[in-house]
């Protein structure tokens, strides 16, 4: 059945994602049908993203705009679209974590974010709240585009060695995102410590904490909270943060030797050899 419901283009980003996905393939002369054929989705699909009742991906959105010629159109649209995703209160610190040129970042229960692979996501989102769970999974996805620019950010994280026992969404879920971390070895510009249990007493027991830093503008810290987070800028308080993390730092195990934790855990927890 063809979707035709009006849309209220200034309603929301996705609204007006729909909105102009619709305008673009009326005026190329095809059915929703036909766009899906070249795009190598159903008609369904199409509609259901022009009535703002799914939320493109990224790879749906470049088979568009290849196929509809748009010079890229709704891939920039994209970006907004899938920020309007994250909760309000989240969404400033969004914006700087993606003009950040150095992140620094304790975790002690969970994997960071912009390392998280899709079925991790979908089990740390969806504790006690399925409402639009597809669209805020992509949207900590499309956060981890970030590392994949030309010119990443140089993203450095301590995890605490419980994030690797702290079975989140079943044991091949765990399985495959520990094959996650290590696969980042591969990239020189992210780099994963462990802190061991053995470290006792540290430097990070009041909790999660994120340090970003700009070229030009002045650094920012972010503590994370339960269902919220705070931003500062105060100079005194980054500079504490900032001990706070070279303390975590040199009690963390090297890089190598978190590789071998992780890959330790990965085989004899979760049952297979990386």
């Amino acid at each position: 059945m063809v979707n035709i419901r009006d849309l209220d283009p200034g309603a929301s980003p996705l609204d007006y994602f729909g909105a102009e996905l619709r305008r673009l393939r009326e005026s190329a002369g095809l059915s929703q049908q036909q766009l899906g054929e070249i795009v190598f989705c159903t008609g369904s699909l199409i509609g259901q993203i022009e009535t703002a009742r799914k939320i493109p991906t990224p790879e749906f959105t470049q088979r568009v705009d290849a196929a509809l010629n748009t010079d890229g159109a709704l891939s920039r649209l994209l970006k907004l679209v899938l920020r309007s995703q994250l909760p309000s209160w989240f969404q400033p610190y969004a914006e700087l974590e993606a003009k950040a040129t150095h992140i620094y970042t304790f975790q002690a229960q969970l994997v960071h974010g912009l390392l998280q692979t899709e079925d991790y996501a979908r089990a740390v989102l969806g504790v006690l709240d399925q409402d639009r769970l597809d669209e805020r999974v992509a949207a900590r996805l499309a956060r981890q585009r970030i590392l994949d620019r030309d010119n990443p950010p140089l993203f450095w994280v301590v995890l605490s060695e419980a994030v690797l026992y702290q079975e989140i969404g079943g044991s091949e879920v765990m399985r495959n995102q520990l094959a996650r971390l290590l696969a980042f070895r591969e990239r020189e510009w992210v780099q994963i410590q462990v802190l061991p249990f053995a470290a006792g007493t540290h430097a990070g027991l009041l909790g999660s904490f994120t340090l970003l830093r700009f070229d030009d503008d002045p650094d920012v810290v972010y503590d994370e909270d339960y269902g919220t987070g705070q931003m500062a800028a105060d100079s005194h308080e980054v500079r504490h943060r900032a001990l706070r993390y070279d303390h975590l730092q040199a009690a963390a195990m090297s890089v190598d030797e978190s590789a071998e934790l992780i890959a330790r855990v990965m085989e004899e927890r979760y049952g297979e050899q990386p």
